[in-house]
């Protein structure tokens, strides 16, 4: 796996992303004369979860309500990854995929968006920290594509697969694992892990190189 950002921390404890600091709570960053030792993304993010609020940051988790278990365990993994971070995940609130990831978000000290197709918040699994009907029905789903900076895919539904539609519509970085759409524009990983390692690489090269919509449209071109 190839980055084309450069990730450190200063003596001053900013992250600078290709020698620029990082404003965290604009999610953009600023020229800046320090320079400092290399970080991979794992480890600025940690850095950052230990001084500060992520909960701004929004990554959204796609995948089917009929999943296999490969498909749950990864799921589930990733949301207690993501979770543990404090970075607010947000899903479809409902069962499969959906429920596996909140699971995992939500044992992990997380929180949850469910943006559940239907009118009442008691259709959201038990492990949704903030429910929020939407009444759209299947079109929710592009309010989740919309709503997150970064989607990871996992699976392939026809459900998924509008959402994956719609996040490489509105240009944003799509990871698929899993059995996800092997459609031109999505990046592909191995397993949960790397998923979420791109995740976060896409996040930082967001803040870094925004696109018109300030920070949330963007094409990754962090992966090779």
């Amino acid at each position: 796996m190839t980055t084309f950002i450069k990730i450190s921390r200063s003596p001053s404890d900013d992250i600078l992303i290709d020698g620029n600091a990082l404003d965290v709570r604009q999610w953009v960053t600023k020229p800046d004369s320090q320079t400092g030792d290399a970080l991979s993304a794992s480890q600025a993010f940690e850095h950052l979860r230990a001084s500060t609020s992520l909960r701004h940051l929004v990554v959204g988790v796609i995948g089917p309500r009929n999943a296999n278990e490969a498909q749950l365990a990864a799921a589930e993994r990733i949301g207690a990854l993501l979770g543990r971070l404090g970075i607010t995940l947000i899903c479809g609130g409902k069962n499969g995929v959906m429920n596996a990831v909140s699971r995992g978000c939500d044992g992990s000290g997380g929180l949850m968006v469910g943006i559940l197709p239907g009118n009442s918040p008691a259709d959201a699994n038990e492990f949704v920290g903030i429910p929020l009907p939407t009444g759209l029905g299947e079109a929710r789903n592009m309010v989740i594509a919309k709503s997150a900076r970064v989607l990871i895919a996992i699976g392939g539904s026809y459900g998924t697969l509008s959402e994956v539609a719609y996040g490489l519509h509105f240009s944003k970085p799509v990871i698929g694992v899993e059995g996800a759409a092997d459609i031109p524009g999505v990046i592909h990983v191995g397993d949960a892990e790397e998923a979420v390692a791109v995740a976060l690489d896409a996040l930082l090269f967001s803040a870094a190189y925004p696109g018109p919509s300030g920070g949330c449209n963007i094409a990754y071109r962090g992966r090779a």
